[in-house]
C-alpha cells in the first residue's frame, strides 16, 4: 500500500489533550490507513487555522471559533468533536469570598486568540469588551503569579494543576455558568482537502478516533507514551490530573468520541449571534463533515415506481402476444428482458438496508421486505392484507397522521418521524419517506414507504438535552434551568402578591476533604449532599448546583420567614450528619443564607446577591448556621 504523508497541526504543546493522535500513530492505526502522519506542536505565535488553509498542514485542532472563521469566508470544515464540553475557563487571583466575574471590568486580561467563547462569556455577563485591557497571551502562568495581569484564559485540564503546585490561591470562572457550553478541541480540515482527497480525510478521521478510543481505555499506557516520546518536563501526576479532567469533558461514557450534533452547533452559532459575533441564522452548510451521508432514496422511489409500471407493461405485452401471434418471437424476447429487469429490481428492494412497505390506495399492506420484518418482528404473512394502522403507536399525535394523509392524497411526497409499534408492543421511532405511485391516468394506485430506525439517534438527542439543563455529577438542575424556574415563580409571586424564599448554601470544610482524599471522594459527598437536600424539600421546591460546593434552594410558596427558616434548619441538620466514604467517616457542615421576596429584593439578581451576602454573614458568625439577609444600615 502506498503511504501518503500528512500533517496534523496541534493548537499547543504536546499534552494528554492530544493523546488520541499520538496513540493512533504509536499503535499503527495511521499506517494501516496508508498514512504517514507528522504531529506538529504549536508555538506561541502559531495560527492553526492559517497553517491548515495555507496547506502547511492537512488537519488541525481548533475551538468553536472555527465558526467565526467560517463567517469571514475561510473554508474550514469540522471533522469530529473530542471534548463535548470546552475546557476553556478564566482564572483570577482569589482575593475574597465576595469577588465575582463583574470585577474584571476595566482589568488586564491575557486571553488566547482562539478563546472566542471566553469573550462571549464576558459579553453575556454584561462586561463591555472595549473596557478590557487585553494582554498578548504568553501561555504561561508567570504573569498571573507576578500580578502583571488580573486574569488569564486557561484550560481546566492544565493551569489549575500548575497553580496548585505553587500554592497559589485562585478563582475559576467557567463560561458554562452563563449557559455558554461549547464543543472543545475540534478536529478540522479545509474544503480543498475534502474535495481533493475524500478517502484520505475519511481514513485519517477514522484512525484518529480509533486512537482516542484506545487512549482513553488504556490511560496508564498512554501516559507512559507521553513521558517517553513527547517529553514536556511534566510530572506523571500532571498527566493524571489532565486525564481526570478530560473524562468529565469528553463524556465518552455517554457519547461516542468524535460525535457531534448539528443542533448543538446551531445552538453555538445562535449564542454567538445573540452577542453580536455572528449574524442571525448563520448558515452551517458545508461546515460539518458527514462521514456517513444519508443514502439518496431517489433511486429507490424510481425503482419502485418502475417496478409497478413494468407490472402493467407485462400484462399489456401478454395481451399483445395473444392478439399479434406473428410478433411472438420479438414479444418473447421483450418479456424475457422485462423479467430480468424485474428480478434485478426485486432483488434491490429485498436486500435494501431500509425497511420498505407498499400499500394499496385503501392503506392495505401488499408488500414488506425482509428488513421490515427484522425491525418490526412481524412476518410478512402477519401483515399482508392488514391495514398499516396496526403499526401505529398511540403516543403519536393524530394530527401528524392527518397531515401525512392530506399530502399523500394530494399526490405529494411526505417525510417525517413516526412512532412504530413492534409486534412485541415496543414503540420505536422511524424516519419515514412515503410517496404515492400513480398510473398513466394520474390516479394513485399504491403508496410506497421507506423507513429508517432512528431510535438510537433520538436517545442521544435526549441525553444531550438533559446534559444541557442538569448537573452531570448530582443530577440537580444546573444554573440555567434553576434560574429559569426562579424567574417563572417570581412572575407568579408578583401576580399573586405572595412570598417566596431563596437560599444560598455553601459547604464548610469541604475543600480540605477534597484536597486530602481526592476528587472521587469529594464527588461522592456532593452527590450525597444533593440527595439529603432533596429529602428535605417538597415537590414544588427546587434545588440546583451553581458551583463546586454551592447550591441554591427555591421555596416558591411560603407564608412567613419561619417557613423558610424551618426548611433551612432541616437542610443544615441533614448535612451536618456524618458522611461515610470507604473506610472514612467525614464531617462537613453548611452555611445557609436566606433572602425573601419581596421584602429583601424583587428581582432575581438582587435576591441571589442578598442570599449570598446572608450566607457570608453566617460564615463570619462561625459557620454551620442559618442567616437571613439584613440590609446594611
Amino acid at each position: 500500500m502506498a503511504v501518503e504523508q500528512v500533517t496534523l497541526q496541534l493548537k499547543w504543546k504536546h499534552a494528554f489533550q492530544f493523546a488520541g493522535y499520538y496513540v493512533a500513530k504509536q499503535q499503527g492505526y495511521y499506517q494501516q490507513a496508508g498514512l504517514d502522519v507528522q504531529i506538529k506542536e504549536a508555538e506561541a505565535n502559531t495560527n492553526v487555522l492559517d497553517e491548515v488553509l495555507a496547506g502547511k498542514a492537512n488537519f488541525g485542532v481548533g475551538t468553536s471559533s472555527l465558526l467565526l472563521a467560517r463567517k469571514t469566508g475561510k473554508p474550514v470544515v469540522v471533522l469530529a468533536v473530542i471534548f463535548q464540553h470546552s475546557s476553556y475557563v478564566l482564572i483570577t487571583p482569589r482575593h475574597s469570598e465576595m469577588q465575582s466575574i463583574q470585577d474584571l471590568s476595566n482589568k488586564r486580561i491575557m486571553a488566547d486568540p482562539l478563546s472566542a467563547e471566553i469573550f462571549a462569556y464576558l459579553k453575556r455577563e454584561g462586561i463591555a469588551l472595549d473596557h478590557l485591557q487585553r494582554v498578548q497571551q504568553s501561555f504561561k502562568i508567570d504573569e498571573l503569579l507576578a500580578g502583571k495581569v488580573d486574569a488569564i484564559s486557561a484550560y481546566m485540564t492544565n493551569e489549575p494543576f500548575l497553580l496548585d503546585q505553587v500554592g497559589f490561591h485562585y478563582q475559576i470562572y467557567s463560561p458554562r455558568s452563563a449557559g455558554i457550553d461549547f464543543y472543545g478541541d475540534n478536529l478540522f480540515t479545509s474544503e480543498a482537502e475534502i474535495q481533493q482527497h475524500p478517502e484520505r480525510v475519511k481514513a485519517f478521521r477514522a484512525a484518529s478516533l480509533r486512537g482516542w478510543e484506545h487512549a482513553m481505555s488504556h490511560p496508564d499506557e498512554t501516559i507512559q507514551l507521553l513521558l517517553s516520546k513527547y517529553p514536556q518536563h511534566r510530572l506523571k501526576e500532571h498527566y493524571q490530573y489532565e486525564l481526570t479532567q478530560m473524562i468529565a469533558l469528553m463524556r465518552s461514557d455517554l457519547i461516542t468520541i468524535g460525535y457531534m450534533n448539528a443542533s448543538r452547533w446551531r445552538h453555538i452559532a445562535d449564542t454567538y449571534a445573540e452577542i453580536g459575533m455572528l449574524p442571525t441564522n448563520f448558515s452551517l452548510n458545508g461546515f460539518l463533515y458527514d462521514p456517513n451521508p444519508k443514502d439518496d432514496l431517489t433511486w429507490l422511489y424510481t425503482t419502485l415506481a418502475t417496478v409497478l409500471a413494468l407490472l402493467g407493461t407485462v400484462g399489456a405485452i401478454a395481451l399483445h402476444i395473444y392478439r399479434l401471434n406473428h410478433r411472438l418471437a420479438l414479444s418473447l424476447a421483450e418479456v424475457k428482458q422485462t423479467e430480468q429487469r424485474l428480478k434485478v429490481f426485486s432483488t434491490a428492494i429485498e436486500q435494501s438496508p431500509m425497511a420498505v412497505l407498499i400499500t394499496g390506495p385503501d392503506n392495505t399492506i401488499q408488500y414488506v421486505n425482509p428488513k421490515f420484518t427484522q425491525e418490526t418482528a412481524y412476518s410478512s404473512n402477519e401483515v399482508l392484507g392488514q391495514s398499516s394502522r396496526i403499526l401505529q403507536a398511540d403516543m403519536l399525535d393524530d394530527g401528524i397522521y392527518k397531515e401525512m394523509w392530506d399530502k399523500l392524497q394530494q399526490g405529494e411526497l411526505w417525510s417525517g418521524e413516526l412512532n412504530i409499534r413492534r409486534k412485541t408492543g415496543e414503540v420505536y421511532c422511524e424516519e419515514a419517506h412515503i410517496g404515492p405511485v400513480k398510473n398513466s391516468d394520474g390516479q394513485i394506485t399504491h403508496y410506497v414507504a421507506v423507513l429508517q430506525d432512528i431510535n438510537e439517534r433520538k436517545q442521544i438527542h435526549l441525553q444531550l438535552a438533559h446534559a444541557a439543563h442538569y448537573d452531570m455529577l448530582t443530577g440537580l438542575p444546573n444554573r440555567s434551568l434553576l434560574f429559569e424556574r426562579i424567574n417563572q415563580w417570581l412572575l407568579v409571586a408578583k401576580r399573586n402578591h405572595s412570598q417566596l424564599a431563596l437560599m444560598f448554601i455553601d459547604l464548610d470544610k469541604f475543600k480540605p476533604i477534597n484536597d486530602k482524599y481526592g476528587h472521587a471522594v469529594g464527588d461522592v459527598i456532593l452527590q450525597e449532599v444533593a440527595a439529603r437536600m432533596l429529602a428535605c424539600l417538597r415537590d414544588s421546591d427546587s434545588v440546583g448546583r451553581v458551583g463546586g460546593d454551592e447550591f441554591i434552594v427555591l421555596l416558591p410558596k411560603i407564608n412567613n420567614h419561619n417557613d423558610a427558616y424551618s426548611v433551612a434548619e432541616k437542610i443544615r441538620i441533614a448535612i451536618n450528619k456524618p458522611f461515610i466514604a470507604g473506610n472514612n467517616q467525614l464531617d462537613i457542615s453548611s452555611c445557609i443564607g436566606i433572602a425573601i421576596y419581596p421584602q429583601h429584593a424583587e428581582e432575581l439578581v438582587d435576591l441571589i446577591k442578598n442570599a449570598d451576602l446572608a450566607m457570608y454573614q453566617a460564615k463570619k458568625s462561625g459557620g454551620n448556621r442559618v442567616s437571613f439577609f439584613v440590609a446594611p444600615s
